[in-house]
């Protein structure tokens, strides 16, 4: 019996120690699996962390870029107000000894017309355009009315001073006759008389040429920017590009700032309103 007991004992003790080890074989498991896996988590979340402060920024920085594009006159591309001397009697001056700013890829033969969106303010933006006979109106194109009413537009007619009556024109940025747009809220801006006029000669020159070289099919590369001044609702005035693609500056070519002013009348640009200088000076 003695003997028995001795091997019992013997065997709950070797066991007990079997038990024993596949116990703390298992903490040992439980422990090296818990800290894997947390070390995985942590890996994860530094990824996520990482990813997300990346599209954050991404994000962040196209946000900046679209405002800023739109917005503001400081741009690459789009001149300074102060570097634009004030208005004395000529409706526009030549930038750049009147050569465009235009990049060697812009160049191209493939016709496109490009505008952007209006900004926060409700203003018109950049215009850019490949003219050609592709884009401009048909012969039997007829031009409907226009409707829209652009930022600024606060009518007011002076007969004796303005010959049209009118200081308001919507102005289209890229021209009907040479884009066959109309009423395209993001193709039109409040311009004076005076300044539509001053347009309408250099739209004219262009529409001349590509009608002169019909048989070559010519393109004239166009653009056309608003610059506004903070967030006032009327331009100070627009700077307009043009180069012949095929002939470059054989062909023709500007690089202008027209002035939005209209000859003894006063403008508010925040708002639209005018007054005439005549009454302002009694």
């Amino acid at each position: 019996m003695n003997k028995n007991n001795q091997q019992t004992k013997s065997y709950r003790k070797i066991k007990n120690i079997i038990l024993l080890v596949v116990i703390m074989l298992c903490i040992i498991f439980a422990i090296f699996n818990n800290s894997a896996n947390n070390e995985t988590y942590n890996n994860a979340t530094n990824i996520y962390n990482t990813t997300n402060t990346t599209i954050n920024s991404i994000t962040d920085n196209t946000t900046n870029i679209t405002d800023d594009n739109v917005i503001t006159n400081n741009d690459k591309g789009i001149i300074n107000l102060n570097n634009i001397p004030p208005y004395n009697g000529n409706a526009y001056i030549e930038l750049n000894n009147n050569m465009p700013e235009f990049e060697e890829k812009d160049f191209t033969i493939m016709p496109f017309e490009n505008y952007s969106e209006l900004d926060k303010y409700k203003r018109c933006g950049v215009a850019f355009a490949n003219v050609c006979k592709e884009i401009m109106p048909k012969e039997d194109e007829k031009r409907g009315k226009i409707s829209y009413k652009p930022t600024g537009w606060v009518q007011k007619e002076y007969p004796y001073i303005i010959n049209t009556r009118q200081l308001y024109n919507r102005c289209h940025l890229i021209a009907w006759q040479l884009s066959a747009e109309n009423n395209r809220k993001e193709n039109l801006m409040t311009g004076t008389a005076y300044l539509n006029q001053a347009m309408i000669k250099w739209e004219n020159d262009i529409a001349e040429y590509i009608k002169d070289n019909e048989n070559n099919n010519y393109h004239v590369l166009y653009r056309v920017t608003p610059i506004f001044e903070g967030e006032n609702k009327l331009a100070n005035g627009v700077h307009m590009e043009a180069m012949s693609v095929e002939e470059r500056e054989k062909g023709i070519y500007f690089n202008l700032y027209i002035y939005n002013v209209q000859p003894n009348i006063e403008i508010d640009y925040s708002t639209g309103e005018s007054y005439e200088k005549l009454l302002l000076n009694e």
